[in-house]
């Protein structure tokens, strides 16, 4: 097709850049002035195609960009991988906390990079993430662990959006799989009386409790200390937790560090060694391993914040189980004297016999010991939050009290964690029954 000719004496209107045709490399030519870069100096692009047809097509595309202000930042062409593992290492990090960041972790290698890693940002649809999770879900994971993948890719590609790498979130427009929250039985009273019964003949036995009577947190209730209690008032402020969390290698190569530990190959089958799934084997590049790294850093446990301002609060103690932590500091100032010089001074209420703080793995494994002990029926240590709640409720203590008591910032949490029991439908036929069949 013979190319276009502009009349003689015009030019294109103010704006609009050039268009034109150049006899010395044969191509077609466009530039447009865009915006203005970070020194200061203007953002010119320039298009280059060999057909009239193709380099019209860029030239309106972008001065339709430039209009809507939709233009991408000149730099690096990302590909999905990329920009998640630098999402991942270093923006992540700085504005949220551990848990969270290992969350984000194990979504990213685990599935997003595995799964998508080799897309270019600005190319990525959402059925790209939609096939991922129905891949995920047909290999028997559950359908939250795909919404948690959703989660984390939304908030990756989100950031990457107001920073001017992608026009739009793909993830987020992606649909995730329907989650059916697990609804939660509190236990009922006499599953309360049995396990209170069977923890006060244990050892720290009142760190269950506090979790019972109160709804402390697992984290809570092990990072408190001597001082937070007020025997005057007989208040015990919440402000810390104890949290256990992954070591880092504090070495200059932490592949050659962690050789002699990394896994070459899969376990045979039947495996006697892991209770759990077998791990697989380490990739090529594994950093893994830090706890056996000479010079580790930061795990072990840690004494971290609370989850909110909310979370720092202050529980007024019952008189009788304020009179239980008084007998258990007694019983702890004995194991201090027999403890002697191997003692750890920490002032933590519940302690290792040497005062050391409890881990919280040995802590569940104690709760799920407890619970075999008391006959009770399986409960996750985190169901005694909500049977907490759900004992506040049926006390009709007010809303704003207890949204206080639990350290809620939010409303919408009486309805995640407050439950109608048994004994409560029970009561509330009796009164149906009385109200329609029994009128004197």
């Amino acid at each position: 097709m013979p190319r276009s000719k502009r009349p003689e004496g015009t030019r294109n209107p103010n704006g609009e850049g050039s268009f034109y045709f150049s006899e010395y490399d044969g191509y077609w030519h466009a530039r447009v002035t865009v915006g203005v870069l970070d020194n200061g100096k203007p953002d010119r692009r320039h298009i280059k195609r060999r057909h009239e047809e193709d380099a019209r097509e860029e030239y309106r595309k972008l001065l339709n960009e430039r209009d809507q202000g939709t233009v991408r930042k000149k730099g690096r062409d990302w590909t999905v991988e990329a920009w998640l593992r630098h999402w991942v290492e270093n923006i992540a990090p700085l504005t949220v906390r551990y848990k969270t960041l290992r969350g984000y972790q194990t979504a990213v290698y685990k599935h997003l990079i595995p799964g998508i890693g080799a897309h270019r940002m600005k190319r990525i649809e959402p059925e790209h993430f939609e096939k991922l999770y129905a891949r995920m879900l047909d290999s028997g994971l559950r359908p939250g662990t795909a919404h948690q993948v959703h989660r984390t890719a939304r908030t990756a590609f989100g950031e990457a959006e107001r920073r001017g790498i992608i026009m739009r979130n793909a993830a987020a427009l992606a649909k995730a799989p329907r989650v059916e929250e697990e609804e939660v039985e509190p236990l009922e009273a006499d599953e309360i009386q049995r396990l209170l019964s069977a923890a006060l003949r244990r050892r720290n036995g009142v760190r269950y409790v506090l979790a019972l009577a109160l709804g402390a947190r697992q984290g809570e209730a092990l990072g408190m200390k001597w001082s937070y209690l007020d025997e005057r008032r007989r208040t015990l402020r919440v402000r810390k937790a104890l949290q256990r969390q992954k070591w880092q290698h504090g070495c200059d190569d932490p592949h050659a560090c962690g050789t002699a530990y990394h896994r070459t190959e899969k376990c045979k089958q039947p495996c006697k060694k892991h209770i759990r799934p077998c791990p697989e084997p380490c990739p090529p590049t594994c950093t893994e391993h830090a706890r056996m790294c000479p010079q580790r850093k930061g795990g072990g446990l840690v004494e971290v914040d609370v989850k909110s301002r909310a979370g720092r609060r202050t529980f007024p103690l019952p008189d009788e189980l304020f009179s239980l932590l008084m007998r258990h500091k007694e019983r702890q100032e004995r194991e201090r004297e027999r403890a002697g010089t191997e003692w750890h001074e920490g002032d933590w209420i519940f302690t290792q016999p040497n005062g050391k703080p409890l881990d919280p793995r040995a802590d569940y494994g104690d709760w799920k010991a407890l619970l075999a002990e008391a006959g009770v029926r399986e409960a996750r240590l985190h169901d005694a939050r909500h049977t907490a709640a759900t004992v506040l409720l049926i006390l009709g203590v007010p809303d704003r009290t207890v949204m206080d008591l639990m350290g809620w910032s939010t409303v919408a949490m009486k309805a995640r964690y407050m439950h109608v029991t048994d004994a409560i439908r029970r009561d509330v036929a009796e009164q149906l029954n009385g109200y329609f069949w029994n009128p004197n």
